[in-house]
């Protein structure tokens, strides 16, 4: 269904209905070895779904919540390894910052109930470690073949998703098909299913303008941003009470972004008009 989304502003960009098969034709069709290269993010993806999913049957939510958190510096050790890029000791204080914040921020209190569930914590662990890592590569390898080349970003999203509707069919006929051939694919999908879908498909869209202008660590703190706003709008809603873990949480995410977006200090010359620590120290 994003795909779809996806496909139609495509085609809004190249400007006509011919252009856009053109663009298909010579970008999707007719370059297998990027449509390869643009499944390895697409099933990294998928991977990190399973393995998120795998990680939450065999924690506690709270464990899950803390520790999944980690894809946030995890993304950062990736940029900066993948991408040839440096950090100040200023942004990675506000990376780790960032991750305490969105801890804090989706922190609920666990609730006592009858039922035992029986978990292996080491299988979470392992699982949860393989989806941190998972997130920060696909995210900063689809970064990296953004920027790498004059493709257009819509055209990147298409060969990204073509691999990603295949794995995700795959996925759903294998554990749901035979409801699907006696109800439907579309079984339940009402108008707010499609709302829903759209406006998924409109914020993915962004993710990638994002990506593309910025980077996979600025889409991290928009993403936390995001948190925090949408749980302001269902205090507003729906009368979500403010907790204190909350309060906390949404401060330091602020700070955190403050924090990320200082301009960094040139210190490899010195500037005009600037008196050096000499004449500093004569002057004294």
């Amino acid at each position: 269904m994003h795909s779809s989304s996806k496909l139609y502003v495509c085609s809004r960009e190249t400007g006509n209905l011919g252009r856009f098969k053109a663009s298909l034709r010579e970008n999707v069709l007719g370059s297998p070895k990027e449509l390869m290269k643009l499944s390895v993010p697409s099933l990294v993806y998928a991977v990190q779904n399973n393995m998120a999913f795998l990680a939450l049957s065999n924690l506690d939510a709270a464990v899950y919540q803390v520790t999944y958190q980690l894809k946030i510096p995890c993304t950062a050790l990736c940029t900066v390894l993948m991408l040839n890029r440096t950090l100040s000791r200023l942004q990675w204080i506000s990376v780790f910052m960032l991750c305490g914040g969105v801890v804090l921020v989706q922190w609920r209190p666990a609730q006592a109930t009858g039922v035992v569930v029986e978990q292996n914590p080491l299988l979470g662990f392992g699982a949860i470690a393989v989806a941190v890592l998972c997130s920060g590569f696909a995210g900063v390898y689809f970064e990296k073949v953004l920027k790498s080349s004059d493709t257009s970003l819509w055209v990147r999203n298409i060969q990204m998703y073509l691999s990603g509707i295949v794995v995700t069919l795959v996925g759903v006929y294998l554990s749901d098909g035979a409801e699907i051939k006696e109800k439907g694919f579309f079984y339940g999908y009402t108008y707010y299913v499609w709302l829903v879908i759209f406006l998924a498909s409109v914020g993915g869209l962004y993710t990638s303008v994002v990506v593309k202008y910025t980077d996979n660590i600025m889409k991290g703190f928009s993403a936390a941003a995001a948190i925090v706003l949408s749980t302001i709008a269902s205090v507003m809603l729906f009368g979500l009470q403010i907790t204190l873990t909350f309060a906390l949480g949404t401060l330091l995410v602020c700070v955190s972004i403050y924090l990320y977006g200082l301009p960094r200090q040139d210190t490899t010359s010195i500037q005009q008009g600037e008196p050096t620590s000499k004449e500093r120290v004569s002057g004294v």
